[in-house]
């Protein structure tokens, strides 16, 4: 039973969407405002645009208040782009929640605009104007096709940064050795430098020790000459030999 009440009530609320949706907007009451009033206004501004001149323009954007100073820039920026004015193209409104967007569309000789106006439904304010431009669906699709590329080549640009940076991590160990290959060879010859002088100095060392014991070995074997003499004199006056007493040391006297 309660299923089956469900399922009513669903087809209830189905049929008045639909009744609303297939409501036409030009009987359609906007919080107190009629579909031409809404129409009458978003004509109103669009002509009081173009008839702006550029000292309209500059007076506004020192007077106005930000809203109209953003609307007047860019019509000022829009019109040597879209040509001349010719005249009023399609009108619609849109209503979502607590916001009622108006769409003028605007004819001219270059390129069509469309003028949208933001109402907030409650008050019925307008809270933001815009104009854009309307492009031809071919200009849609170079646009949608250029923003594509854009961003593939932005995606491949960062992949082969990346692969760069990864080739450069397998790189740059073999730079590191490569400086000190090169720092190599300048340490070997300051090593050998350093053993040259090294050696040197050992020879010259060992050629001055040399040196002294050459000049002391012939005063040694003039004591040992001079000893074996005397040990044999004394030998010889005692009777006896060499072995029966031991020369302890000799001193040499200066003759005065």
């Amino acid at each position: 039973m309660k299923k089956k009440l469900f399922l009513i009530i669903s087809l209830c609320m189905l049929v008045l969407s639909l009744t609303a949706c297939g409501e036409d907007p030009k009987k359609a009451d906007y919080n107190g405002v009629t579909y031409d009033q809404l129409e009458s206004s978003s004509k109103n501004l669009a002509n009081s645009l173009v008839e702006l001149s550029d000292e309209d323009i500059g007076l506004i954007k020192e007077n106005s208040d930000e809203l109209t100073v953003d609307l007047v820039t860019k019509w000022q920026e829009l019109k040597p782009q879209i040509g001349d004015y010719k005249d009023f193209g399609d009108f619609s409104i849109e209503k979502s929640g607590k916001t009622l967007t108006t769409m003028q569309t605007l004819n001219f000789s270059k390129r069509n605009v469309t003028l949208t106006c933001v109402y907030d439904y409650l008050e019925m304010e307008v809270t933001d104007i815009t104009l854009d431009e309307i492009y031809t669906l071919g200009e849609t699709m170079q646009k949608a096709a250029m923003n594509t590329l854009m961003g593939l080549g932005t995606v491949f640009c960062i992949l082969i940064l990346i692969s760069l940076i990864i080739w450069g991590f397998k790189v740059i160990p073999y730079l590191q050795q490569k400086a000190e290959a090169k720092k190599q060879p300048q340490r070997t010859e300051g090593a050998d430098r350093a053993s040259e002088i090294q050696a040197l100095t050992n020879a010259v060392q060992i050629a001055s020790q040399q040196q002294a014991q050459a000049q002391q070995q012939p005063e040694v074997q003039d004591d040992l000459e001079l000893i074996a003499v005397i040990s044999a004199a004394v030998a010889a006056a005692a009777g006896t030999t060499t072995d029966g007493f031991v020369v302890r040391s000799i001193k040499r006297r200066r003759s005065r």
